[in-house]
């Protein structure tokens, strides 16, 4: 992923939108986010932060094929969507512990894709727990729950 573009068309994007913020990128272990800060960064955070969604969703669609496979993009504006990652991993944890302790299966959602990405990694993480996306539309629930076989911690996705 060509990290040096995409910071820079990012920039191009928030200019000619008459924004002032400064675009810059961060290496993470899973691929890289482009930060926003500065004086307009409520103009793409307010409403749940649409328009955020909006330039995270053009960024994806033009820097698709560059990225290799399990490689993300993400776009934040002042912590906004770091922020709003931490909440969902969070809430994840407690439905685990929840799920584990009663036994009865924990439903999350509807969740986008990424949302439901972040999940199952949490899931992933916690020894005899599940987790699997339900639904047929882009927004999807996700089950967590015990493994069928506690010494194996299941994970589909779809």
């Amino acid at each position: 992923m060509a990290t040096a573009d995409i910071t820079e068309f990012v920039q191009k994007v928030v200019d000619a939108m008459d924004l002032d913020l400064e675009a810059s990128a961060e290496e993470m272990p899973d691929g890289v986010r482009i930060n926003l800060t500065g004086e307009d960064g409520n103009v793409l955070i307010r409403k749940q932060g649409e328009a955020l969604a909006a330039l995270q969703h053009v960024v994806a669609a033009i820097y698709r094929h560059e990225a290799s496979e399990g490689r993300r993009l993400v776009v934040d504006c002042m912590g906004y969507r770091k922020g709003k990652d931490d909440e969902l991993r969070e809430t994840a944890r407690t439905l685990i512990e929840t799920a584990r302790s009663s036994g009865v299966p924990q439903e999350m959602g509807p969740l986008n894709p990424y949302a439901r990405r972040l999940v199952h990694l949490v899931v992933a993480d916690a020894p005899g727990m599940s987790s699997e996306s339900i639904g047929d539309a882009f927004l999807k629930t996700v089950i967590i729950s015990t493994a069928v076989d506690p010494a194996m911690t299941l994970r589909r996705w779809k």
